[in-house]
């Protein structure tokens, strides 16, 4: 490949959903088999510190768009989601004359919002314009029902997911294949729903994994309720693991891990259809997901937490201008896709786009690695009583809750985040400079009070919008969001 980073290409984005940024052969993991995202990472460059700005879907997606960090959007949650007042990076390539198309999942608010897209293509939004409401209760929360049905869907079989997956690959297929992409430059943005639950996966890709073979979350076995309170908080609300005994657990682990290789297939039946069509020289891929799962590790199961199996992701480059063969170790973001989206496809930056806090992963992949470099994560949705902010940064991760006790680990001796240093290591001077560090640098990006204050003041607003509590309550009660076909058939009252 060119080592230029100064040529401009066409963009192919391909972002799964809930995908561990451990769950790879790449990554190193010894069961998972990714042969697509693995020969992707060896003729490009693996980013080993990626992160979401967001463990939830919504947020991150409408960040993903403006690449700006949640606090300064104010989509704060599964409720608020993006509907195009801000200029996103599509709506800055299509005003530069780069069609930009999306093929599959989205989380805006609607189709019939202008989200800067030249074309949405079995596009998933969030339902009925509006989401999930429940979650904006944090002041008052109320019990959360559904968390019955992660384990309840542990199985073999096609669910409207996996379906959903393969239309979206077989229209990318098609999309890439259309003598209209030689005409003009573009970028696209193939969007699959794998290996987000429900945990039912097709046959063939379930057999790929023996569940006795599967080894049992990270503290499992000495298994409590987290010794941090607004960790117990999350806990309580999203109570996924009451659910689960360890044959379950197993099942669990080889449907995730299934529907990780199914995923993984629809990757590389879409890079083959690039390839087909004799544009892989000429466009960069970028692979990511939106954040990652738990998957049981420390009694967690989804997202909203700041572990790394959380809110680290997958992320891989390759093509024109990306080194093969290369891990780079700068922490990155999702913010980092705008900035990249512009330098790609060539078009030129304006006052908002360069005052953006993301930096161009082609560059990023070209230059030497940067640990210093800061990158933050925030939550602020359901089952939450406070904001929570975590800022990265060489071997640390500092987790500030307003009004909680912080957390601080040192990956590179604790990687499986099991010590809390701001409580077992304070009487060290080395652990006493890395918690002001921590603060330093989250408080240099911002005020996470005053943050906290306005996000609670906004969904207040959001609340009242949709009628109050109790019809937040009642509005979409769901564990995932329905697909497209299933938002129809609930718009005609049919039965899904």
């Amino acid at each position: 490949m060119s080592s230029r980073v100064d040529e401009p290409a066409n963009l192919l984005i391909i972002i799964s959903d809930e995908h561990r940024k451990d769950a790879m052969g790449c990554a190193g993991h010894q069961l998972v088999k990714t042969p697509n995202l693995d020969a992707l990472a060896a003729r490009g460059t693996l980013f080993s510190n990626a992160y979401t700005p967001s463990p939830m879907c919504v947020p991150t997606r409408a960040s993903i768009a403006c690449g700006e960090y949640v606090h300064k959007t104010g989509y704060w949650d599964s409720a608020t989601p993006y509907e195009g007042k801000i200029r996103s990076w599509m709506h800055h390539l299509t005003d530069q004359g780069v069609d930009v198309t999306s093929i599959g999942k989205l989380h805006f608010r609607s189709n019939a919002d202008d989200n800067g897209f030249t074309d949405e293509l079995l596009p998933m939004h969030v339902v009925g314009g509006v989401g999930w409401a429940i979650g904006l209760l944090r002041k008052n929360r109320p019990q959360y029902d559904s968390a019955a049905e992660l384990a309840e869907d542990v199985g073999v079989g096609s669910s409207t997911y996996t379906d959903y997956d393969l239309e979206i690959t077989q229209t990318a297929e098609e999309w890439l294949n259309a003598d209209a992409r030689k005409e003009k430059p573009w970028a696209a943005f193939v969007s699959l729903v794998s290996p987000h639950y429900p945990l039912t996966c097709p046959k063939e890709y379930f057999d790929m994994y023996d569940p006795a073979e599967m080894d049992l979350p990270i503290g499992y076995g000495t298994r409590a309720r987290p010794d941090h309170s607004e960790l117990r908080n999350i806990a309580e609300f999203f109570d996924y693991d009451r659910y689960f005994d360890a044959q379950k657990m197993r099942e669990a682990k080889a449907a995730y891990y299934g529907l990780t290789s199914f995923m993984d297939n629809c990757v590389g039946r879409v890079l083959q259809a690039l390839q087909d069509s004799g544009q892989a020289e000429n466009t960069v891929i970028i692979y990511v997901s939106d954040h990652g799962d738990m998957m049981g590790d420390q009694g967690f199961w989804t997202k909203q937490v700041m572990y790394e199996q959380s809110a680290g992701i997958p992320m891989i480059a390759a093509g024109p201008g990306i080194p093969a063969g290369r891990c780079v170790k700068t922490g990155t973001s999702l913010v980092d896709l705008a900035a990249t989206a512009v330098d790609v496809t060539g078009v030129a930056h304006d006052a908002q786009s360069r005052a953006l806090p993301g930096l161009s992963l082609r560059e990023v992949a070209n230059a030497a690695d940067d640990l210093d470099r800061t990158i933050l994560s925030e939550y602020h949705d359901g089952g939450s009583t406070t904001g929570t902010f975590m800022v990265r940064w060489q071997n640390w991760k500092y987790v500030y809750y307003v009004d909680h006790d912080p957390q601080l680990f040192n990956l590179s001796v604790d990687p499986d985040e099991l010590h809390n240093l701001a409580i077992e290591g304070v009487n060290d001077p080395a652990i006493r400079a890395a918690l002001t560090e921590g603060q330093r640098r989250l408080r240099d990006i911002c005020d996470p009070e005053a943050v906290n204050a306005k996000c609670f003041a906004d969904q207040e607003r959001r609340i009242a919008e949709l009628g109050g509590e109790e019809a937040c309550i009642n509005a979409y009660v769901f564990n995932h969001t329905p697909t497209p076909n299933e938002q129809t058939k609930m718009r005609e009252g049919s039965p899904l």
